[in-house]
């Protein structure tokens, strides 16, 4: 039986990652009026966080792995606390970047961390409902969050928007303090993220990550004007919705799959995903191929991560939130190349976005017999 209330509070702490990082793309406008910035500069709230998140994840997951997982939780939700509540009250724009760089770094550990702790929490057998359960909290965010915050934002103000991601900080500090069990660092071996990635069958994941991550952004930072070209504008939002509805159910679907053939499911998010993207390109805005192509697109991503971050502790063992650290890095270093080459592509017109995107995703299929796993599925209950 899957420890729930431990669970759901990483589900919380992840929640809350998700929303921190994505939030501004929705307040975008407002933010850029009281700021005094353009709306470009804004958006760059968002880049810079990602970029941080690439670039921090694995030097400070390598140093924080002797601390006590427990506290390290505690200390990166109360770091969330304090750089939304520094945003909340700031009229500075380069105080507020400055915080985005931190809370990235934030996000950076709290994803190699959350990762670990959720498998190492369940019985054997169930790591990987116990991770899907706990990384929930990102397509709950897109689908929900997001949505919600951005509203709050229009009807209040986007300061209320980031002082309510504070204000659940706080609950979630004593949640996790009542009902998440201390869990010991690392234990001595090959422990440092570098070390890691040269187990055997990690540089095809991390590939795979990479790609598909990059492909994926490719498409979806420029979905708005994808759709502008097929004479579909005005289904954006509707898209994006049935988009994040869907990635629910994506995650609901690699949970129940993932104890019993990992691999398998890495592969399928990676080609149901690429099929979504083409149909998405060839839809000629046709509402009802927009909307079919968004649900599995959305089916398709929804578990993605959680499908990378399981088969990384499938391969790390007792070096799994080293590896995890990894992982994040190549994801979130592609979602900043994907805005980047997607905006070098768009000038040439939108038709070769969802073409460029489906290779990219595709092509881990390529070398996906290299994608070994040389453990069993409770493997990482061995760091217990």
């Amino acid at each position: 039986m899957l420890p729930l209330p431990a669970l759901l509070a990483l589900t919380t702490t992840v929640f809350l990652g998700c929303l921190t990082e994505v939030l501004p793309a929705g307040l975008l406008l407002g933010m850029s009026e009281e700021l005094g910035v353009s709306p470009s500069a804004t958006g760059q709230l968002v880049t810079v966080y990602a970029i941080t998140t690439a670039l921090t994840a694995i030097p400070l997951t390598g140093a924080t792995l002797r601390m006590p997982r427990k506290r390290l939780l505690l200390v990166l939700i109360f770091g969330f606390l304090a750089t939304n509540l520094v945003i909340a009250v700031s009229s500075s724009y380069p105080l507020i970047l400055a915080t985005r760089v931190v809370s990235g770094a934030l996000t950076g550990v709290m994803w190699s961390l959350v990762a670990g702790y959720a498998m190492r929490l369940a019985p054997p057998g169930l790591t990987g409902r116990a991770l899907a359960v706990a990384m929930s909290g990102t397509p709950i965010g897109f689908a929900l969050g997001v949505p919600a915050g951005t509203a709050l934002g229009e009807f209040a103000g986007w300061r209320w928007a980031f002082a309510a991601m504070a204000l659940i900080s706080v609950p979630l500090l004593v949640w996790v303090s009542a009902s998440v069990p201390a869990v010991p660092p690392e234990s001595a071996g090959p422990t440092r993220p570098l070390a890691a990635s040269r187990l055997p069958g990690m540089r095809p994941v991390l590939a795979t990550v990479a790609l598909f991550s990059l492909g994926h952004n490719v498409a979806y930072t420029y979905i708005g004007p994808v759709l502008a070209g097929l004479g579909a504008a005005p289904m954006l939002g509707a898209a994006l919705l049935v988009f994040g509805c869907a990635t629910v159910g994506g995650l609901v679907a690699v949970g129940s799959a993932l104890d019993s053939r990992p691999r398998a499911v890495l592969l399928t998010c990676s080609a149901v995903t690429a099929a979504a993207i083409l149909l998405m390109g060839m839809s000629d805005g046709v509402p009802g191929l927009v909307l079919a192509a968004a649900a599995l697109w959305g089916l398709g991503f929804g578990g993605a991560p959680t499908a990378f971050q399981a088969v990384t502790a499938l391969l790390a063992g007792p070096t799994a939130d080293a590896a995890q650290s990894l992982t994040i890095a190549a994801w979130n270093g592609a979602v900043a190349g994907g805005a980047l080459v997607g905006g070098l592509l768009l000038p040439l017109g939108t038709s070769p976005l969802p073409w460029c995107a489906a290779l990219l995703v595709l092509s881990p299929l390529l070398f996906s017999r290299r994608v070994v796993l040389s453990a069993p599925a409770d493997r990482s209950r061995s760091r217990r």
